[in-house]
Protein backbone atom coordinates (compact mmCIF):
# COMPACT_ATOMS: atom_id res chain seq x y z
CA UNK A 1 0.00 0.00 0.00
CA UNK A 2 1.28 3.78 -1.31
CA UNK A 3 1.05 6.26 2.22
CA UNK A 4 2.55 9.03 0.23
CA UNK A 5 3.14 9.81 -3.18
CA UNK A 6 6.02 10.94 -5.58
CA UNK A 7 5.49 14.01 -6.56
CA UNK A 8 6.93 17.14 -5.25
CA UNK A 9 4.13 19.00 -4.66
CA UNK A 10 2.36 17.03 -2.25
CA UNK A 11 5.83 15.55 -0.96
CA UNK A 12 5.25 14.23 2.69
CA UNK A 13 1.41 14.19 2.65
CA UNK A 14 -0.71 11.20 2.90
CA UNK A 15 -2.72 9.91 -0.06
CA UNK A 16 -6.16 10.27 0.23
CA UNK A 17 -7.44 7.27 -2.17
CA UNK A 18 -7.34 3.39 -1.69
CA UNK A 19 -5.45 1.59 -4.76
CA UNK A 20 -7.10 -0.89 -5.83
CA UNK A 21 -4.90 -2.50 -8.43
CA UNK A 22 -3.75 -5.12 -6.22
CA UNK A 23 -7.38 -6.09 -5.17
CA UNK A 24 -8.85 -6.47 -8.48
CA UNK A 25 -6.08 -8.28 -9.90
CA UNK A 26 -6.56 -11.04 -6.49
CA UNK A 27 -9.92 -10.81 -7.53
CA UNK A 28 -9.42 -12.01 -10.69
CA UNK A 29 -7.05 -14.38 -9.80
CA UNK A 30 -9.33 -15.83 -7.68
CA UNK A 31 -12.47 -16.00 -10.12
CA UNK A 32 -10.54 -17.84 -13.11
CA UNK A 33 -9.38 -20.69 -10.06
CA UNK A 34 -12.92 -20.80 -9.81
CA UNK A 35 -14.18 -20.56 -13.14
CA UNK A 36 -11.37 -23.62 -13.77
CA UNK A 37 -12.27 -25.75 -10.67
CA UNK A 38 -15.82 -25.61 -10.65
CA UNK A 39 -16.72 -28.32 -13.35
CA UNK A 40 -14.30 -30.46 -11.62
CA UNK A 41 -16.75 -30.43 -8.40
CA UNK A 42 -19.52 -32.12 -10.64
CA UNK A 43 -17.66 -35.23 -11.75
CA UNK A 44 -18.33 -38.27 -9.85
CA UNK A 45 -18.07 -41.78 -10.49
CA UNK A 46 -20.56 -44.12 -12.10
CA UNK A 47 -21.45 -47.36 -10.27
CA UNK A 48 -23.96 -49.79 -10.73
CA UNK A 49 -24.47 -50.66 -7.09
CA UNK A 50 -26.41 -54.04 -6.40
CA UNK A 51 -29.92 -54.15 -5.40
CA UNK A 52 -30.91 -55.85 -2.13
CA UNK A 53 -34.30 -55.93 0.08
CA UNK A 54 -32.98 -56.12 3.68
CA UNK A 55 -35.48 -54.64 6.59
CA UNK A 56 -34.08 -51.59 8.64
CA UNK A 57 -32.81 -52.54 11.53
CA UNK A 58 -34.85 -50.97 14.35
CA UNK A 59 -32.30 -50.15 17.81
CA UNK A 60 -34.72 -47.51 19.69
CA UNK A 61 -33.91 -48.61 23.18
CA UNK A 62 -36.97 -49.67 25.23
CA UNK A 63 -37.83 -47.56 28.15
CA UNK A 64 -38.62 -48.35 31.79
CA UNK A 65 -41.25 -46.42 33.36
CA UNK A 66 -39.73 -46.50 37.26
CA UNK A 67 -42.32 -44.80 39.89
CA UNK A 68 -41.96 -43.96 43.63
CA UNK A 69 -44.96 -43.47 45.37
CA UNK A 70 -45.18 -41.36 48.97
CA UNK A 71 -44.62 -44.82 51.17
CA UNK A 72 -42.04 -45.12 49.35
CA UNK A 73 -42.56 -48.26 47.49
CA UNK A 74 -40.74 -48.87 44.19
CA UNK A 75 -42.38 -50.29 40.62
CA UNK A 76 -41.01 -51.40 37.57
CA UNK A 77 -43.29 -50.78 34.73
CA UNK A 78 -46.36 -50.97 37.16
CA UNK A 79 -44.89 -54.08 39.07
CA UNK A 80 -43.83 -53.38 42.69
CA UNK A 81 -40.50 -54.12 43.30
CA UNK A 82 -37.96 -53.32 46.39
CA UNK A 83 -34.94 -51.56 46.28
CA UNK A 84 -32.53 -55.04 46.25
CA UNK A 85 -34.53 -56.48 43.13
CA UNK A 86 -34.67 -53.01 41.25
CA UNK A 87 -30.85 -52.72 41.61
CA UNK A 88 -30.57 -56.23 40.42
CA UNK A 89 -32.33 -55.19 37.71
CA UNK A 90 -30.80 -51.95 36.38
CA UNK A 91 -27.14 -54.03 36.85
CA UNK A 92 -29.08 -56.33 34.01
CA UNK A 93 -30.30 -53.49 32.23
CA UNK A 94 -26.63 -51.90 32.53
CA UNK A 95 -25.18 -54.45 31.14
CA UNK A 96 -27.68 -54.38 27.88
CA UNK A 97 -25.60 -52.80 24.74
CA UNK A 98 -28.97 -50.50 24.33
CA UNK A 99 -29.01 -49.04 27.42
CA UNK A 100 -32.70 -48.34 27.96
CA UNK A 101 -33.92 -45.05 29.05
CA UNK A 102 -35.02 -44.65 32.71
CA UNK A 103 -38.55 -42.94 32.98
CA UNK A 104 -38.23 -41.67 36.99
CA UNK A 105 -41.79 -40.77 38.34
CA UNK A 106 -41.68 -39.78 41.74
CA UNK A 107 -44.44 -38.64 44.04
CA UNK A 108 -44.09 -35.29 45.23
CA UNK A 109 -44.54 -36.45 48.77
CA UNK A 110 -42.09 -39.39 49.05
CA UNK A 111 -38.75 -38.71 50.54
CA UNK A 112 -35.97 -37.44 48.56
CA UNK A 113 -33.71 -40.83 50.10
CA UNK A 114 -36.01 -43.03 47.96
CA UNK A 115 -35.06 -41.03 45.04
CA UNK A 116 -31.36 -40.92 45.84
CA UNK A 117 -31.13 -44.55 46.22
CA UNK A 118 -32.98 -45.11 43.12
CA UNK A 119 -30.39 -43.07 40.95
CA UNK A 120 -27.53 -44.34 42.85
CA UNK A 121 -28.45 -48.07 42.19
CA UNK A 122 -29.05 -47.00 38.29
CA UNK A 123 -25.86 -45.12 38.38
CA UNK A 124 -23.97 -47.62 39.85
CA UNK A 125 -25.50 -50.05 36.90
CA UNK A 126 -23.54 -47.82 34.34
CA UNK A 127 -27.26 -46.52 33.04
CA UNK A 128 -26.94 -42.98 32.08
CA UNK A 129 -30.18 -41.92 30.35
CA UNK A 130 -32.20 -41.24 33.32
CA UNK A 131 -35.15 -38.41 32.93
CA UNK A 132 -37.45 -36.89 35.49
CA UNK A 133 -41.45 -37.11 34.58
CA UNK A 134 -44.02 -34.56 36.10
CA UNK A 135 -47.01 -33.27 35.32
CA UNK A 136 -47.39 -29.67 33.72
CA UNK A 137 -49.11 -26.64 35.80
CA UNK A 138 -52.54 -26.67 34.46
Amino acid sequence: MAFASFDSKHSGAPMSEINMVPLIDVMLVLLVIFIVTAPLLTQAVKLDLPKVDAQANDLRPEKVEFAIDAEGHRYWNGEAVDRAEAARRFAAEGRKPAQPEIHLRADQAAAYRHVAETLGDASRAGLTKIGFVSEPTP
